[in-house]
């Protein structure tokens, strides 16, 4: 599977932006799917994971009650919608796939997750 991602910019501390992850290929209800980012300096990071279906979400605690996962299976679309951004939000963020066949949760570690989008960068501005 290709991972487009999009929607990343410049945001005022406070403000809003949704990411948008488009994948190719027509299974893309078999994929876990998350969000992490990396900011300079530091390791990349868990932000938030769907399952194949949407019935399960995961988040990490800097992010909870600000960002919300979702996807739309019939447009092989994952997004992550932002609120309440502040300046530490700020790194480039990235999507990540992996196909399964049962699992029905989550993954949160980079290393569970086979296929990267290229990755678009969030600039919060305080």
């Amino acid at each position: 599977v290709q991972l487009q991602a999009s929607g990343g910019g410049l945001v005022q501390a406070g403000g809003s932006l949704r990411l948008s992850c488009a994948a190719s290929g027509r299974t893309f209800s078999s994929y876990v799917m998350g969000w992490f980012r990396q900011a300079p300096g530091k390791e990349r990071e868990f932000v938030a994971g769907i399952s194949r279906n949407g019935g399960s979400t995961m988040y990490a605690d800097s992010v909870k009650g600000r960002f919300t996962i979702s996807r739309d299976n019939t447009k092989n679309t994952v997004y992550l919608q932002m609120n309440s951004l502040n300046p530490e939000d700020t790194a480039v963020y990235y999507c990540a796939a992996e196909h399964e066949q049962y699992y029905s949760g989550v993954y949160i570690k980079p290393r569970e997750y086979t296929y990267w989008g290229q990755g678009t960068q969030v600039t919060v501005s305080s």
